[in-house]
């Protein structure tokens, strides 16, 4: 029984190792780019708040 299914076994055996591979590598860009989201947010609204008050300050342009 082992020896009929062994050559189909061996065949899906590197195709799974691949999309193994394949799916970290995936879910790591995704997370990689989620962060990046995130903390490019998280620099906007600190430094848009901060450009705001220094427009608030300036007055008027003329």
């Amino acid at each position: 029984m082992i020896h009929a299914v062994w050559p189909y076994a061996a065949a899906l055996i590197p195709f799974l190792g691949a999309a193994f591979i394949f799916y970290v590598i995936i879910k790591g860009v995704l997370e990689g780019d989620r962060r990046e989201r995130r903390a490019q947010r998280r620099w906007d609204a600190e430094h848009g708040a901060a450009d705001q008050l220094l427009r608030k300050d300036d007055g008027p342009l003329q």
